[in-house]
């Protein structure tokens, strides 16, 4: 899994913006999230397989139409030759929950065809765009109905994201992001779903049918029926795992990855540190089986009942999760805070885990460009003098 995930290995060469869509592609999506305490969540887990990557590259690649937005996972980027495999989604995107509905749409149907009209006249525009009509002041959860509205003509498929200014999203018509679209090619919904599963089981390395699902927000039943169906129809390879209760499932293209591994002939040798929508760790009950890893997101979280902080990025050391970091880079004045670093119970504090740690610390705060790194507290409280010394060897 780790393998599969890109987390084995970076390359030593320097990377390319051809490598970031590389990596989305063999992930088969990049989720999205707006909490910049640290880099946004989509630039950190590219990071995380890359190294020292231009963010801007991302963005480009949106721009380019290498790349496009929708909910696969969550809210994602995805390569745009997947964009058939989601356009069952937006043309009933009832089954999305929060995400659209109808009855809104209904209520508010002037406004929402103002902003088309106006965007069709106009070109492409931002929430920002649109004065807010309502008389409300805005609120975190308070959208204006403008906004809303770009949002359910999103979710539906009727506009798309042509780019994104300093991360706001900026809105077009489908037919001018993609234009060579045609719904005549859409595949069937079962064609569809079969798909899905094989990327989710290739981007996952190995899998349980269980787990499947959630990689792209799939009905789980559903998801574990195709997975069995795939596996008797020889497209999986079904596997035993030591501990584990279930059958895994491997993608034929892998079988020579598990094999190297299975031999020894790889291992990783990546320590990193993760963002908490990393693939490897969204699915909180598959990080917990696989890794022994019990992790939430604590942002949403009153701060008085925080366990481990805000925005807690897992520690990745050659295939196990060791620790788990509350961090903020504080761009401005140039340094990077480590506010709390916390080990795992049964990790020793060797010389090569110090070592490991203190290279993965200095490279992520290196590429934030807050070179200082400021390690205010680890746990246990003991390896704090040992990782400064760490720390200060590679600076």
């Amino acid at each position: 899994m780790v393998a599969a995930l890109g987390l084995d290995r970076r390359s030593r060469r320097r990377p390319r913006k051809a490598d970031v869509l590389a990596a989305i592609r063999s992930m088969a999506a990049l989720q999205i999230d707006t909490i910049h305490v640290v880099a946004r969540s989509p630039y950190l887990v590219l990071f995380s397989r890359l190294g020292g990557f231009e963010p801007c590259w991302l963005d480009e690649l949106l721009a380019e139409g290498q790349l496009f937005e929708y909910w696969a996972h969550e809210a994602s980027f995805l390569p745009i030759e997947d964009y058939p495999l989601y356009r069952h989604r937006m043309i009933d995107p009832g089954g999305l929950g929060w995400k659209y509905s109808h009855e809104w749409v209904a209520r508010n149907r002037a406004a929402v065809d103002s902003v088309l009209a106006h965007i069709r006249e106009h070109g492409a525009a931002r929430s920002a765009d649109f004065q807010r009509t309502d008389g409300r002041a805005g609120t975190w959860w308070g959208w204006k109905p403008e906004k809303r509205a770009l949002e359910m003509l999103f979710t539906a498929g009727e506009l798309m994201i042509a780019r994104r200014e300093n991360f706001q999203r900026v809105y077009d018509l489908r037919e001018r992001v993609h234009p060579g679209w045609d719904d005549g090619g859409l595949p069937p919904i079962q064609e569809v779903n079969r798909t899905l599963v094989r990327r989710a089981v290739h981007a996952l390395g190995i899998a349980q049918a269980r787990w499947v699902g959630d990689y792209f927000r799939m009905d789980r039943r559903l998801a574990v029926a195709e997975t069995r169906a795939l596996a008797e129809a020889g497209e999986l390879e079904p596997v035993e795992v030591e501990g584990w209760r279930d059958v895994g499932y491997v993608h034929p293209s892998r079988l020579a990855l598990l094999e190297d591994v299975e031999a020894g002939r790889s291992r990783p040798t990546l320590t990193t540190f993760l963002s908490p929508f990393d693939p490897a760790v969204w699915d909180r009950a598959r990080a917990l089986e696989v890794f022994d890893f019990d992790y939430r997101l604590e942002c949403y979280t009153p701060a008085r009942k925080r366990v481990y902080g805000y925005f807690v990025l897992p520690l990745l050391r050659r295939g196990r999760l060791i620790g788990r970091m509350d961090a903020k880079a504080h761009r401005r004045p140039g340094f990077f805070e480590a506010k709390r670093l916390h080990f795992e119970d049964g990790v020793a504090p060797t010389d090569a885990v110090l070592r490991d740690t203190a290279r993965a610390l200095r490279d992520l705060a290196a590429w934030h460009g807050t070179p200082e790194v400021r390690l205010r507290r680890t746990e246990p409280a003991a390896w704090r003098p040992a990782l400064l010394r760490s720390l200060e060897d590679i600076s």
